[in-house]
């Protein structure tokens, strides 16, 4: 999915009626700048710095997006995202199911909301909603 402007949005939409899919990924890291250098050797993926996360670079792959930012802590595990019509329907529907919640709703200013699931067998995934307003 692209904005208004042609970029892709961040991450894209999900189309109403749509079945939820991976739309984002996250790849933490020791060194950013280094894992950077990685994924544009490796893939030729381009990597520009992510605005309001410092040592964050945002990944353009041709496919879905992605970003490389800080590793929270050690063992922390490259997360995909899903888009959803609603983050809060989305975390009751993961409870419901026999999930939990790791991380609650949280804004990213302009772009959408996520948290964060874990799965029955403790696989964690973002969900993802988007939306321009968001604040």
């Amino acid at each position: 999915m692209h904005d208004s402007t042609g970029r892709k949005s961040y991450p894209p939409q999900v189309p109403p009626g749509c079945m939820p899919t991976i739309v984002w990924f996250n790849i933490p890291a020791a060194d950013p700048g280094r894992a950077r250098g990685f994924y544009e050797e490796a893939f030729a993926w381009a990597a520009k710095p992510f605005p309001g996360i410092e040592g964050a670079f945002e990944l353009a792959t041709d496919g879905i997006g992605g970003e490389i930012l800080p590793r929270a802590h050690p063992g922390e595990p490259i997360t995909v995202f899903v888009g959803v019509p609603s983050v809060e329907d989305y975390t009751v529907r993961a409870e419901r199911a026999g999930g939990r919640v790791v991380v609650r709703k949280r804004a990213v200013p302009g772009r959408g909301y996520f948290a964060v699931i874990e799965d029955t067998e403790g696989n964690r995934l973002g969900i993802w909603e988007d939306d321009p307003e968001a604040g």
